[in-house]
């Protein structure tokens, strides 16, 4: 499936700054220009956001894996009196999917 709303997630737009171990406030140096006005604004840090880069990564690939055993599972047809091979060989590489380690990822009851 083609993916319309991917964005590319892997170089963000950072600003170094100075935070208060203390407090937490963060002060970053600018060339003011004299119009200058504060607004409220939420930032996430780096390493928060690395993180999570890597979990969308990471799901992004998980989710082809399984699009990919979703479309063979609609668009195969078993020869006559293969139907039970067909659904076991589909059933083995779920079971393979979901072997695969997925962080935070759900695994099959049973």
């Amino acid at each position: 499936m083609a993916r319309a709303n991917t964005k590319d997630f892997s170089n963000p737009h950072t600003v170094k700054a100075w935070q208060c171990i203390g407090c937490g406030r963060l002060d970053a140096p600018a060339n003011c220009v004299g119009i200058c006005q504060d607004r409220k604004v939420e930032l996430v840090g780096a390493w928060d956001y690395a993180e999570v880069a890597v979990a969308l990564e990471e799901a992004r690939e998980r989710i082809a894996a399984l699009e990919s055993l979703l479309g063979r599972l609609a668009h195969v047809t078993p020869r006559e009196g293969a139907w039970k091979d067909t659904c076991l060989a589909l059933q083995a590489q779920a079971l393979e999917l979901f072997a695969q380690p997925a962080q935070g990822g759900a695994q099959p009851a049973g």
